[in-house]
């Protein structure tokens, strides 16, 4: 019961991480793009 509550907990906490590191992943690909179109 324990190592379900904490991995429920590790699930969760997981998930905003990578919603977060998918965000920021986004905004390098659009940055790096932007730069493509600036310097080429």
């Amino acid at each position: 019961m324990q190592e379900e509550k904490e991995g429920y907990g590790f699930w969760t906490k997981y998930k905003r991480f990578a919603t977060t590191e998918i965000l920021l992943y986004i905004i390098m690909v659009v940055g790096i793009i932007l730069g493509i179109i600036i310097f080429g």
